[in-house]
């Protein structure tokens, strides 16, 4: 009877109805296999990490607990401005805490190194970065950027580290000037990890003008390379007063701090942003440990109008391929200076941040002439101590 049942309904509506049973089941277990990988993915810390240049620092679907303490850490020093933020920005803005706020270096410190990290682990527009296994090893920089001060050195760093060869920590570390008595363990602790034939690089411009800076890298090691960016004087004291003034805007006018008298003309050489400038002076205290053909010196000027001639130059002197070339850059006519092209892995170019090329302030013309004049002598007993000529008393 029961038999007969089954089959009392035309074959055709009973194979409709096991079909429809059938993908009724189906639906219901491919929503519950959805709503099951909903709730892990709460609940599991999982991380997404972007492979192309960090345009937002820390992107919203980054879930881990790290990055959200780092996220916290960040706000702190951003809390007038959007968390997500370009990484460059972030760097150079806190590396302007050194000269306001020096105690807070060790907190400043913190969010870098964490800036550091998460830009190694992520994942980099930069060919050959090392993936988040820990390959290598952290050693001593071979290459350090020792100056100048609104020189170009953070272009400089951000360009060289398109080469694969070449591992740079992304924060000043200031241990020659400031934080020597760390110890050198300190120091390589800083260091990114590298593997056999890549370069460790750091870059901290204030050791070109610090008295005590060569003895201590040479005591470090004697065949450490040393690169040093520089600019015609009188534009980079008007930058560096400028960069000031971003930050203090009460400060006195740039005319009335550069002369002692004005009356007289005496130029005040002890104003830091004129003193950068002397750079005879201050090459003479490298010469004394490091022969010239271990001491770089990069244009400035042509860091911009030539990257890849410059970037020829350094990657000459670190015995390293060239691999940085013209098809690296382009010109962004908005900011006045070159920027990295879209890399391989990268969505977007790479710009320096918005802390770099401010507007300068006008200077009084007279005022400029005299820096030139001041400058001049200097400036060509430098170009016969380097035998090359910047072009700046042209």
């Amino acid at each position: 009877m029961a038999f007969s049942r089954v089959f009392s309904e035309p074959p055709s509506k009973s194979i409709f109805k096991t079909f429809a049973v059938m993908f009724l089941s189906l639906l219901a277990s491919l929503y519950f296999i959805h709503y099951l990988a909903d709730r892990c993915g709460t609940c599991i810390p999982t991380e997404k990490r972007q492979t192309g240049p960090v345009e937002g620092l820390y992107a919203p679907e980054i879930k881990d607990v790290v990055s959200l303490r780092r996220k916290s850490l960040l706000h702190k020093w951003t809390s007038t401005r959007p968390l997500v933020m370009r990484r460059d920005n972030l760097i150079s803005r806190l590396e302007e805490v050194d000269e306001e706020l020096p105690e807070l270096e060790g907190y400043k410190r913190t969010v870098l190194n964490s800036l550091d990290a998460d830009w190694e682990a992520g994942g980099s527009y930069v060919t050959g970065q090392l993936s988040s296994l820990g390959e290598g090893s952290k050693k001593l920089p071979q290459a350090i950027i020792i100056g100048v001060k609104k020189g170009g050195t953070r272009a400089l760093l951000e360009f060289l580290r398109v080469h694969p060869d070449i591992r740079a920590v992304g924060a000043e570390p200031h241990f020659f000037d400031r934080n020597y008595d760390n110890g050198l363990d300190w120091y390589r602790d800083l260091m990114p990890k590298t593997l056999e034939g890549q370069i460790t690089m750091e870059k901290t411009p204030s050791y070109f003008v610090t008295r005590e800076a060569p003895a201590r890298i040479y005591a470090m090691s004697r065949d450490t390379k040393l690169i040093v960016v520089v600019r015609d004087p009188v534009t980079r004291a008007i930058s560096d007063y400028t960069q000031t003034l971003s930050k203090k805007p009460d400060i006195p006018t740039f005319e009335s701090l550069t002369f002692k008298n004005r009356t007289t003309g005496l130029i005040d050489t002890s104003w830091s942003a004129i003193q950068i400038g002397i750079y005879a002076k201050h090459l003479d205290n490298w010469l004394q440990y490091f022969p010239m053909e271990q001491i770089l010196f990069v244009s400035g000027e042509r860091l911009i109008t030539d990257p890849a001639g410059e970037l020829g130059r350094v990657q000459d002197f670190l015995g390293l391929k060239r691999i940085i070339t013209d098809k690296h850059f382009y010109f962004n006519q908005t900011k006045g200076f070159p920027c990295l092209k879209k890399a391989e892995g990268s969505s977007k170019p790479h710009c320096l941040g918005k802390t770099k090329g401010r507007t300068h302030p006008n200077i009084d013309p007279e005022v400029v002439q005299r820096l030139r004049d001041f400058y001049r002598p200097f400036n060509m007993k430098f170009y016969q101590m380097t035998g090359r000529t910047f072009g700046w008393d042209d």
